[in-house]
């Protein structure tokens, strides 16, 4: 999903990722406990897996208005999105260590339809409620602690778990991309001990490619955080970037790039986490 948000290790080379294995099948539980919430919000619709019927809410529940119908589309949009970049981090055969720098660890490999992909894995020093709410919960504060963001603005709330984005990257020194526009869907599911976010690029007739700007595109995306069994006080951090980055950029400038972008958010994220610490 975002291109700030950026994941993942072969699971047979690092056996801390073998507990990652039915990572699709615990999401898929996640969005089904999903269908109670949204029943108090008349936003009752086909999820991933479709084939859930819907129950009438309660006489003493409190009912706002059902979603329209491009609301719905933005929130299927997401959760097809996180869908799919589940299956590719579940699918363990073929990735390859691109680099494994302080305890991160990226892989990459090339997919059918989505070209390379790029997953990180790491441990960070955050609770799973923590990273959500720096994550996706204040996404648009994301420029004040990550340079490579020029800004991040909220277009649409559609319901609790679902926004659409527009970002701008920074003219930073260094960034072999350049700068480039998004748009895009965000979803996210909450459980206990564990949260998803993913997302993809849309396209809104409101809201055309900007003029001076490349809209770059994130194919389907997600990052999982899980707490660590031992201490709740630290997560496991899962990262699957899928970007194509639109110009005429050679591959091998943007296979480098993309990997060194989930290095440098990794580590922006670290130093905002100990300063949320400091000042806590």
């Amino acid at each position: 999903m975002l291109p700030a948000v950026v994941k993942l290790c072969c699971g047979i080379s690092y056996p801390h990722l073998r507990s990652l294995t039915g990572l699709q099948r615990t999401a898929v539980a996640v969005i089904g406990q999903e269908l109670t919430h949204r029943q108090r919000w008349g936003q009752v619709h086909h999820l991933i897996r479709t084939g859930l019927k819907r129950n009438e809410p309660k006489s003493e529940d409190i009912i706002p208005a059902p979603m329209k119908e491009d609301q719905l589309l933005y929130v299927q949009k997401g959760q097809e999105a996180m869908r799919k970049a589940l299956c590719m981090l579940e699918d363990t055969q073929g990735w390859k260590v691109e680099t494994e720098s302080g305890g991160d660890v990226i892989c990459s490999k090339v997919t059918p339809g989505a070209g390379k992909v790029f997953r990180l894995e790491t441990v960070l020093e955050a609770s799973v409620d923590e990273l959500y709410d720096i994550l996706f919960a204040r996404v648009e504060e994301m420029h004040q602690w990550n340079p490579s963001i020029q800004r991040i603005t909220v277009l649409k709330h559609v319901g609790p778990e679902t926004i659409v984005t527009h970002e701008v990257s920074a003219e930073t020194a260094g960034n072999l991309i350049g700068q480039r526009d998004f748009l895009c869907v965000r979803h996210s599911c909450k459980e206990k001990s564990r949260v998803y976010l993913g997302g993809a690029a849309i396209q809104l007739e409101s809201f055309p490619p900007q003029a001076g700007f490349v809209r770059a595109e994130d194919g389907p995306t997600c990052i999982v955080i899980q707490a660590l069994a031992d201490d709740i006080g630290k997560s496991r951090f899962t990262w699957l970037l899928n970007m194509d980055v639109k110009g005429w950029l050679p591959k091998s400038i943007v296979n480098q790039a993309l990997p060194r972008a989930q290095l440098d958010f990794t580590r922006h994220l670290r130093t905002r986490l100990t300063a949320g610490t400091t000042l806590g």
